[in-house]
């Protein structure tokens, strides 16, 4: 059984579709392990996000993830990393397909909705990141 980390970001929180975000989830055969609404800081956006540090958009996207309450999850189940992959759908809402995540609820490249781990070993870090083994059930 896998896990992966799934955030909903501050455009979907604001929008109201956390629960048909979940649902989507759920529908498809990932079980929420953990889940928690919380308001990044700053300094915790940048140390989550400190891969892209040198990359021109950094600062926007710590800008961004800071704007509003974001909603983490650990998702489990069978190919949990691929299938929640799956199911955003591209990262450019434009190009991704009908019936994704981000096809139905993204706003742009950078206010698309939700973040997915990209793999088993990603996954791991970023889930500890934002839970302790004690909250995942």
């Amino acid at each position: 059984m896998e896990q992966t980390l799934s955030i909903i970001k501050p455009d979907a929180v604001a929008k109201g579709v956390i629960g048909k975000i979940v649902d989507r989830f759920e529908s498809n055969g990932l079980k929420i392990a953990a889940m928690r609404k919380i308001k990044l800081s700053r300094e915790d956006a940048g140390k989550f996000y400190e891969v892209h540090k040198e990359r021109p958009f950094f600062g926007e996207l710590v800008d961004f993830m800071t704007s509003g309450p974001v909603v983490v999850m650990v998702l489990e189940g069978d190919n949990a990393v691929v299938k929640n992959r799956e199911l955003m759908g591209a990262t450019n809402p434009k190009e991704a397909a009908p019936g994704t995540i981000r096809a139905d609820f993204a706003q742009s490249i950078d206010a698309n909705a939700v973040h997915g781990s990209d793999s088993l070993e990603n996954a791991k870090g970023e889930i500890e990141f934002f839970f302790a083994k004690r909250d995942i059930s």
